[in-house]
């Protein structure tokens, strides 16, 4: 990623996104928001918080250890820079949920989360990253249930569109409580999972003595993976009275704890998985969903004619690049093939002397297009 320019790395676990870096992140967000808008709402929450609410839900202390970025302010109140939003996704719904009609209702947001964590492996463990999280709420478990497995599902459109490879598996729940948790693992090198992967389906297990997938039957694998996303049954865990509390009147007149679920994924941290899962000797190779420019246009002369044809093509086409200046032609072609461009648009001999415009695919196909307004559909 530095080396494609994608990414700054401004000190331990804090990086910032190049021009290109951002567009990278903008196609997974989209991707993300696509898939989230089918199954909840989209929402804004606070980064800046007091600690009333923490302390309420008995997680100001524990949560992850010293994994807070907390601080007093010139009034002598305690605050955190949010490293997670349960908390506050339960105080918002206290708002608005007052009866059974009320809900069943789900939010989410992508948003900038902070902790105190020991850096390291670039954007797969940082202290600042972007999280998508989202949190719903039920009148039962029985709905919590549904609205779960809605959830998993549309995780598993945005993996896919996002062309990775991935297992889903059965975890612990931690810090977050609640009665079960499933996370979302791809396979990679330089993950700190280690887990046993199904190659026929998306089962897996952190089980390592399991040689058999409970769902194919298929031989297990193990293998090294990355936590891409994490969903959690939390049930009445931040709802019950003894700690934030939030009820809802019945048919019936009764006030019940409203169940409730909550769903994580690592944003920025899927542009490692995705780039550990689809690379080669020659740079990143993602797909056209995620790459920021699909096209490179690459101009192999300086002749005023290759240069003009060069700045038409690039003018016309929405994800395209434009590599001109005075690097070699193979300097271009290299960082073409280090950013991810899907194909290479040549403006060389070939043009000047025939007309004829050379592209090359990433994998190293090459056509000659007499004509690129109908190649290109432009």
């Amino acid at each position: 990623m530095q080396r494609a320019g994608l990414v700054k790395n401004f000190g331990s676990g804090t990086w910032s996104y190049t021009h290109l870096g951002k567009k990278v992140l903008d196609n997974i967000e989209d991707v993300v928001r696509e898939e989230m808008d089918e199954v909840a709402q989209e929402v804004k929450m606070n980064q800046l918080q007091t600690s009333e609410m923490w302390k309420d839900s008995g997680r100001w202390n524990t949560f992850g250890g010293k994994e807070f970025f907390s601080f007093e302010n010139r009034d002598g109140k305690d605050f955190t820079v949010a490293a997670t939003h349960e908390e506050a996704a339960t105080v918002l719904a206290k708002e608005f949920i007052r009866s059974y009609r009320d809900l069943d209702t789900a939010i989410y947001q992508i948003a900038r989360k902070f902790r105190d964590d020991h850096a390291r492996k670039g954007l797969l463990r940082a202290k600042e990253f972007i999280m998508k999280d989202a949190y719903s709420f039920h009148k039962d478990k029985e709905s919590m249930n549904k609205k779960y497995q809605e959830f998993l599902e549309a995780y598993k459109q945005v993996y896919s569109r996002l062309g990775l490879e991935f297992s889903v598996v059965d975890a612990d729940n931690g810090d977050m409580g609640g009665s079960q948790s499933h996370e979302f693992i791809a396979e990679g090198s330089v993950g700190s999972d280690t887990y046993m992967k199904c190659e026929n389906c998306l089962y897996g297990t952190k089980e390592l003595d399991n040689q058999r997938c409970e769902d194919c039957g298929s031989e297990l694998r193990e293998v090294n993976g990355i936590e891409i996303g994490h969903c959690f049954k939390i049930g009445n865990r931040y709802t019950q009275e003894d700690n934030i509390g939030l009820t809802y009147t019945t048919k019936n007149g009764e006030e019940k704890e409203v169940q409730m679920a909550s769903y994580g994924i690592g944003v920025s941290r899927l542009i490692s998985a995705i780039i550990e899962q689809n690379n080669d000797e020659k740079g990143i190779n993602w797909n056209s969903t995620v790459s920021a420019f699909d096209t490179a246009v690459i101009l192999a002369s300086e002749d005023e004619k290759a240069v003009n044809k060069a700045e038409n093509i690039y003018s016309k086409l929405d994800d395209a690049i434009l590599f001109d200046g005075e690097n070699s032609v193979g300097e271009k072609f290299a960082e073409a093939d280090l950013i991810g461009a899907q194909r290479k648009v040549i403006l060389g001999n070939n043009f000047l002397e025939n007309g004829i415009t050379e592209v090359e695919t990433r994998g190293g196909e090459t056509k000659l297009i007499e004509n690129l307004s109908n190649y290109f559909n432009f």
